[in-house]
């Protein structure tokens, strides 16, 4: 990992020949974090420096708005070579986020062989297994033997992206079997692979959500896992970085869902214009929802005015059960999210989460009667009895609603992350102020 001692020092370096040399020899990954850092009119600089092979692998390393930055200044030729080179699944990705003139130009330069593979991945819709895999993989005929595939595999399939696993097919591309490199160099060279390769074929449909395949390869333990079409025709694979990549991509989602910021997809480092872009709407939107609570107030200004300490405990009632909505909320996406859960375990979730959230309200309940004793004059102390009552109340629902409608959202093939933790909290402060001022009204009646 590129230090922060090491970027001084890097930057530190005035003889461009030096940086030259001393770029290509550290990792692709650490060259993209050390180019990504420098001013803008610095990068290309630094870019050229590299080996075009080098040069390649930084590139997929890079940010898409960098990568953007590196195309406009750089020659033709040059991107072109570069993106000749980039693997078919790396390349679609990056086409994915440039303008779509570019993305034709860029296109028609590619040679035939790369620009079908590029078409094809481009060809199946965003999310989806056929978006994220690699047609670079190792297919294998029925009726090798053992010593012919090696042979093929070290002729042909040096570039591969993976040979950690071959896939046998039959005439027709058919997936029918699959054997690994260790049993290819552990069997005698005479054998057949359909004899020591596996029937059992664990495999990806084209139109299978990409968090089901990286769920897939987790529950397995697989460093890559195959991708058919509707015929069960073998056209790519997803290997174990892009399994990483997806699931990086479905938690930070679901997190800044659940924070309410538009898309889910903004960096730490997005330009201002693209973080305001992302969060006012829903800022905007939450000022909306909040006027409800605040209605909810509104006919009891008289009732706060005659009780001043309502004004005291409202915010720590709100604050409370907003809390423990988002505590229910993020558990129960998070679970969605890595399969620990489906729809099927709502009853079971809903329970362990109501006798959870019976304790927990008892204690917040007595927690804010016992505030409000302290607080309230002598006369108004009755309102401990009815604060105590609606937060341990609100609590409850909030429990409830923080594990159902994530559930529901998700029966209904919907994103759970889509209940996000203002809207919720919003919902239990205008429902919890409206029964808290309702009973304090009638409260007042009768004790006064």
């Amino acid at each position: 990992m590129l230090t922060q001692e090491n970027r001084a020092l890097l930057s530190d370096i005035a003889d461009l020949n030096q940086l030259k040399s001393e770029l290509n020899q550290l990792p692709a990954v650490d060259v993209g974090d050390y180019i990504v850092e420098l001013p803008p009119e610095r990068r290309a600089i630094a870019f050229r420096l590299l080996r075009k092979d080098q040069a390649t692998d930084v590139f997929e390393y890079l940010p898409s708005e960098v990568q953007e930055e590196l195309i406009n200044s750089m020659h033709g030729t040059q991107v072109c070579q570069i993106v000749e080179s980039m693997r078919p699944d790396d390349r679609a990705e990056l086409f994915d986020e440039l303008p779509a003139g570019v993305v034709k130009r860029l296109l028609q330069q590619l040679s035939p062989t790369e620009r079908q593979a590029t078409a094809t991945i481009l060809g199946y819709p965003e999310g989806t297994a056929g978006r994220v895999m690699t047609t670079e993989y190792v297919r294998l005929r029925q009726g090798l033997t053992v010593e012919e595939a090696i042979r093929k595999i070290r002729l042909t399939d040096q570039d591969k992206e993976t040979i950690y696993y071959a896939y046998v097919t039959d005439n027709n591309r058919k997936l029918v079997q699959v054997v690994s490199l260790r049993q290819l160099l552990f069997s005698l060279p005479n054998v057949l692979i359909q004899d020591i390769a596996s029937d059992r074929v664990l495999k990806a449909r084209t139109e299978m959500p990409q968090e089901e395949v990286a769920q897939l390869m987790k529950r397995y333990d697989l460093l890559a896992v195959p991708v058919v079409d509707r015929e069960d025709r073998l056209v790519g694979i997803v290997t174990i970085d892009d399994v990483v990549d997806i699931l990086e991509e479905e938690a930070t989602e679901d997190i800044q869902k659940l924070a309410g910021v538009s898309g889910g997809d903004e960096a730490a480092l997005s330009a201002p214009h693209v973080t305001i872009r992302k969060r006012l709407p829903w800022l905007m939107g939450n000022i909306v929802l909040y006027v409800g609570a605040a209605s909810a107030i509104a006919p009891f200004q008289k009732t706060i005015a005659l009780v001043p300490v309502l004004a005291v405990i409202m915010p720590i009632l709100s604050n409370a059960s907003g809390n423990v909505a988002i505590q229910a909320l993020s558990v129960t996406v998070r679970g969605l999210g890595v399969g620990e859960v489906t729809p099927d375990d709502t009853l079971q979730i809903l329970r362990k989460e109501v006798l959870a959230g019976l304790g927990t309200a008892v204690g917040l309940g007595l927690s804010l009667s016992l505030l409000s004793l302290i607080w309230s004059p002598p006369d108004e102390r009755w309102v401990a009895l009815v604060a105590g009552t609606v937060m341990a109340i609100n609590v409850f629902i909030a429990a409830s609603l923080g594990t159902v409608l994530p559930m529901g959202l998700k029966r209904l093939n919907l994103d759970p992350a889509l209940i996000s933790g203002p809207l919720l909290t919003t919902l239990l402060d205008a429902v919890g102020f409206l029964t808290f001022l309702t009973l304090i009204s009638i409260a007042l009646q009768v004790f006064k």
